[in-house]
């Protein structure tokens, strides 16, 4: 079986083609993907995302098309993003694979968009039944499978870390191409000095927005343009620069992370960590999961940017595991919604 799949929840419009053969690992036959990228300083527009993705989304489907080296024949169904994502750009994604499905007579598949990326994530790395870290710009939740679920065990209370991380970013101004958190990242490694900020952690949730609020305070400081005695500096009165804060920001939101995450491996007794999503391609965030890990006998699982970071492989590969399961989406139906919670999905192509 074949499956063709859009995404295009963000600021990424994705097409990819996945092949399915029985007792066979998935085959990847295309993965094409094209970002919006907004001016530094700011976030991108719904409307001018989607936009973006109606003005791509046709070239992308054919290039996947060829690519992969098949006919429309070869395709067994149409997988689109149903949601979480913002409301445009989601709009505009299942409106041409509502197209594709009528122009080429195929059955639709609404995808959950946190399965795709637990699912892509599980089928890529070979992880069996991990602790899933879900980090991405709209969404933080710490997630294992039980009874044909994927069980939330903790999340953000507010903003999702990626958010707090891109919105950092346009306060320092830091481009937002290839994407902001990836600058944050290189700057946050040539830092030296850790400034102290606010560790949000209640429960098995995390908040975000006040640490965000008082990075966005401790900036102000960082202006040459201030005297000498008005800029931020450390304890020992050296000037803190703009890599310092990254950093400070990077290993406080990740150290809250690791917490709630260890804390659900030992409830669920699990010695393993799948970390998905756009955030999860951070390295030092997978380094840091992967020394707690280590402590408890266990190890990481993680993929790099061609599939954490949204793309439309992870749809065609979720949607046609709900395919060969009987689930489809029926014209009428195949609506879109900016919120769509992980355990709202039956998993029953899971034992």
């Amino acid at each position: 079986m074949i499956a063709l799949g859009l995404e295009g929840s963000a600021n990424k419009i994705g097409i990819g083609i996945i092949s399915h053969s029985p007792s066979k690992p998935p085959v990847i036959l295309a993965n094409l993907r094209h970002t919006y990228n907004a001016p530094p300083g700011e976030g991108f527009l719904p409307k001018e995302t989607a936009l973006h993705h109606r003005a791509w989304v046709v070239r992308l489907i054919k290039q996947a098309i060829h690519q992969a080296h098949i006919t429309l024949a070869d395709i067994s169904c149409i997988c689109y993003t149903k949601g979480p994502g913002m409301g445009a750009p989601l709009q505009s994604v299942v409106l041409a694979a509502r197209t594709c499905a009528l122009l080429w007579d195929k059955p639709l598949v609404g995808v959950n968009h946190c399965v795709g990326h637990i699912e892509m994530g599980r089928s890529i790395t070979g992880a069996e039944n991990p602790v899933v870290l879900y980090v991405s710009g709209g969404n933080t939740q710490v997630i294992a499978y039980s009874a044909n679920r994927y069980r939330i065990f903790g999340e953000t209370l507010d903003i999702a870390i990626g958010n707090c991380i891109d919105r950092f970013a346009r306060t320092l101004l830091i481009p937002n191409d290839p994407f902001p958190g990836y600058n944050v990242e290189q700057l946050a490694k040539k830092g030296t000095h850790f400034v102290d900020l606010p560790y949000a952690v209640k429960g098995m949730d995390a908040s975000f927005s006040g640490i965000l609020a008082a990075a966005d305070v401790l900036a102000k400081g960082l202006d040459e343009s201030l005297p000498e005695d008005k800029r931020l500096k450390t304890e020992d009165g050296e000037l803190v620069t703009r890599a310092d804060l990254c950093f400070s920001l990077q290993e406080t939101i990740f150290a809250m992370l690791v917490e709630i995450t260890e804390r659900a491996m030992a409830h669920v007794g699990s010695k393993q960590v799948l970390v998905v999503g756009g955030v999860g391609s951070n390295e030092r965030l997978q380094q840091m999961m992967g020394i707690m890990a280590r402590d408890r006998g266990g190890s990481v699982f993680a993929t790099d940017e061609r599939f954490c970071i949204d793309n439309g492989i992870m749809i065609a590969h979720a949607g046609l595991l709900e395919f060969q399961t009987g689930v489809t989406t029926p014209l009428e139906e195949s609506t879109c919604t900016q919120r769509f919670r992980t355990d709202e999905v039956y998993v029953g192509w899971r034992d």
